[in-house]
Parts: structure tokens; sequence; C-alpha cells
């Protein structure tokens, strides 16, 4: 049938990499939040029965994201802080996402005042505005594809909020509950990681042993580029272990560990 297995939650790292404005069907959230937002393609947030149905058939519904008019921003999103790093987009996407969630309807953000983002801040954005705010879909002023392709919604009270450093801090202090000492599993790459997350993973614990369980999560295929780099050598040599095709949200770890740091 011409499939390839990747179990993965970031597939256009994998290459399965859908150009702008190609129609798909996707499943996982942050994977549906990179594609309609960074990649610029179309889908909703299917199901697994609906994103396979898709894949046998080759069609998906025409409704929701696939039409250009429910694409449009519809709340501004001020961004007033410093957002550099993996840690504070993660962060920002949670602040976003929590005031988007209590509205009452759902919204489309247009984020304006961030002046770059590489695919992995990209990456960790779409994951954290996808969990706390159910969002798809997002436009970023001067960065994403379709920012330009529609006017940005008007100022006022109602439909736009501001981001300042007090809501970044807020939103990484109530994700983080546990004393470090505490910890006894580290666990990176969920989403999963790229090649260039890996690589500054093996540069970190390069001649040095870890004290704690310490798992790497990232596709089989991103796996296979960090065999041929050298990188998987560095890595289980100071005691660190690669689990591919899958990540510990879905690992059986319940009960096996104190606290954990990601």
């Amino acid at each position: 049938m011409g499939v390839i297995t990747t179990a993965t939650c970031t597939p256009y790292l994998a290459g399965n990499l859908p150009h702008f404005g190609e129609h798909i069907a996707w499943a996982e959230s942050s994977a549906v939040c990179f594609a309609n937002s960074v990649i610029g393609a179309r889908t909703n947030r299917e199901g697994g029965p609906s994103a396979l149905a898709a894949s046998l058939t080759g069609v998906t519904p025409e409704y929701g994201l696939h039409l250009t008019e429910n694409r449009k921003p519809t709340i501004l999103v001020q961004v007033e802080a410093n957002i550099t790093g993996t840690h504070r987009f993660g962060a920002l996407g949670k602040a976003i996402g929590e005031k988007i969630q209590a509205m009452d309807e759902k919204q489309v953000p247009y984020i304006t005042g961030i002046p770059q983002a590489s695919v992995e801040e990209l990456k960790s954005l779409c994951a954290s505005i996808a969990t706390y705010g159910g969002t798809a879909l997002f436009h970023m002023e001067g960065i994403t594809p379709e920012a330009d392709a529609f006017p940005i919604p008007k100022t006022s009270i109602s439909i736009s909020i501001s981001i300042k450093e007090d809501d970044i801090e807020n939103a990484i202090a109530s994700v983080s509950d546990v004393k470090p000492q505490d910890v006894d599993f580290v666990s990176l790459g969920c989403p999963h990681l790229s090649i260039k997350e890996i690589a500054r993973i093996a540069q970190k614990l390069k001649g040095k042993n870890v004290q704690k369980e310490f798992w790497i999560t990232t596709s089989r295929p991103v796996k296979q580029i960090a065999d041929i780099m050298g990188y998987t050598q560095i890595i289980e040599a100071a005691g660190a272990k690669f689990a591919t095709d899958t990540c510990c949200v879905i690992a059986p770890i319940r009960g096996r560990f104190r606290a954990f740091a990601t």
C-alpha cells in the first residue's frame, strides 16, 4: 500500500512534510497545530479512525479549517515579554491557551511581538497552545506563512489580549511543583525531539554521567540520523536512553517515579 509506519507526534520531522495549502487529515493535536500554523497546510483535529479513513480513501470532509473563511484570525494577542527558547515558547502557549480556553467561543489567535522563532520553538508553542487552549491554528506576524493573508484583528478589549512577563513567569511556576532534588526521572521529547535538539543534548552530556533515569524520545527516522552523526553513542555513553515510537505520556511509568523533569 506504500505505507511507512512512523509512530510519532512530529511527522513533519520524519519525512511526512505536506506543502503549503495541501489538504491533509492529521490526528495529533500539536502536529495539527504545527501543520496549520507553521506549514500552512490544512487539517482539522481528526480522530484516529477518521484520519485512517482519509488515508485509505484519499479524501477528507470539506469543512472547518479546510475552508479559507475559517482560517482568518479572530483575536489579537500582543506579546510584551521576551520570548526565546523552547521553555519560554511553551510557557507562552500555556498563557495564551488558558486565556482563550476561558472565552465563550474558539478563537484563531494573531500573535504579535515575536521577532523570530525556530522550528523547535514553534513546535513547543504548538504543543502547549493546543494542550491548554484547544488551538488548531494561530498566525504569527512576520513568521507564519498566512499571517499576511488576513487583516489583523482590530484592537479592542473584547477581541485582544496581552501577554506580559508576569504571565510567562506564572505559566512556568504553575507547572513546576517539586524541588529539583526530588526528581528521579528526566524525560525529553514530548513532542518528539528534532535532530537539532538531540545534538544539543549530546553536547551537554559529552564526557558526563547522568545520575537519574533519563529518557530521550524521538521518531525512528530521527534516531537513525542521530546514530549516523554519532549523537546516540555520546548520549548512551552518559547513561541516558533512547525510546523511539513512544513517549512518556503513553509509557507505563505510573508508580515507578516520584517526580520527573522535562
